[in-house]
């Protein structure tokens, strides 16, 4: 029997190796050491502009939420050097999916900071043009990104693309359904994807070690035939370098390759959340010192070369437009939630805009 299909595997080729490392692979210390081969400086500071920028996009953020200017609002302090090393790994070409948390990798890659919160102000489900920068919707429920970044990934190839889909989870996702159909889709057909697992710690209070038994969360690529790595996630040298090595190998053809990033969340898992009940002040601290920004301010610092002193000042006009545009008052348009359903409406949905805007209506003339 013979199939025009296309076969998904190459039996005869020699598999490649899956296993992780045993320790957190690390190319600069918490000291800021350098104890492996570390990028060019150019490349560093790059990394140290988006970090000093992605750091205050963050804090202000956070300010903002606490005053009731944003609805809510997942900080990723703490998490910088994971979305930062892995966002500056992407070619042109190809597409970020990033989770509720990842908004410094969306702003790393170019989208506009106000448009990155327009989701957080309630106004849009997404405040981008996805195609503009190649970074899809931020995703809300865990772990729903990866089937998307797999299904664009898996058309790229079989419309012969050179396009790499990066997808961003947390150590919660990776317990979810999806996640698994996901990787085991990515490994039997090959698709160019790279999951970059980013283990904070919690699945909002829920600690690691009540959802996984497995060694390391990359030891779940064995299973699916991925190629996995363990990376210091808190090293952006370590992550810039693992994810541009894994978007090559993706690229090539080979399939998609499982990153685990072990890192920390510092902030509470969103300002609704009190992270004192499930985690105490002591572990916080812990890995303060282990700080991903201070770590390379530190290895920059090496030799009395002082990092750039201009990416903080570019970082405060930064807060300080995205302050003015928060004050600044929204006027959604209604009749806007009917206009992306369909590129053609269908009658049912035409009627459902017009008893909307009756029912605005009407409740206007009460008011009046």
């Amino acid at each position: 029997m013979t199939s025009t299909q296309e076969s998904p595997h190459d039996i005869t080729a020699p598999p490649h190796p899956l296993l992780p490392t045993p320790a957190p692979v690390q190319l600069i210390d918490p000291a800021g050491a350098a104890v492996g081969p570390a990028p060019d400086r150019e490349t560093l500071l790059r990394l140290y502009r988006a970090m000093v920028i992605g750091r205050r996009f963050d804090t202000q953020i956070t300010a903002l939420t606490r005053q009731g200017r944003l609805a809510v609002y997942p900080s990723s302090r703490g998490q910088e050097a994971c979305q930062i090393g892995a966002a500056l790994a992407l070619r042109a070409q190809d597409w970020l999916f990033p989770t509720y948390r990842d908004s410094v990798a969306v702003l790393t890659r170019g989208v506009d900071p106000l448009q990155v919160l327009v989701s957080f102000r309630g106004d849009w489900h997404c405040g981008y043009d996805p195609y503009e920068h190649r970074v899809a919707p931020q995703c809300t429920p865990l772990a729903t990104n990866t089937l998307h970044a797999v299904g664009l990934a898996h058309a790229a190839r079989l419309r012969r693309e050179d396009t790499v889909a990066l997808v961003l989870l947390g150590d919660g996702a990776t317990s979810e359904g999806d996640t698994h159909e996901a990787l085991n889709f990515a490994a039997v057909w090959k698709a160019p994807v790279v999951f970059l697992v980013q283990n904070n710690g919690y699945a909002i209070s829920v600690p690691l070690a009540k959802q996984s038994a497995a060694p390391s969360l990359a030891h779940k690529g064995i299973g699916y035939g991925i190629p996995s790595h363990l990376i210091d996630g808190n090293d952006v040298a370590a992550v810039h370098t693992t994810v541009s090595e894994a978007v090559q190998h993706a690229a090539a053809g080979h399939g998609p390759v499982l990153i685990e990033a072990l890192t920390y969340r510092v902030e509470a898992h969103t300002n609704a959340d009190d992270a004192t009940r499930y985690r105490q002040d002591e572990e916080v601290a812990f890995w303060l010192e282990r700080d991903p920004l201070r770590r390379l301010e530190l290895f920059l610092n090496r030799d009395g070369q002082e990092p750039p002193t201009e990416f903080a000042a570019e970082a405060e006009a930064l807060a300080a437009a995205v302050r003015a545009g928060t004050n600044a008052d929204t006027a959604p348009d209604p009749a806007g939630l009917f206009g992306h359903v369909y590129a053609e409406p269908t009658a049912a949905l035409h009627q459902q805009q017009a008893d909307l805007l009756d029912e605005i209506a009407r409740d206007e003339e009460a008011r009046a």
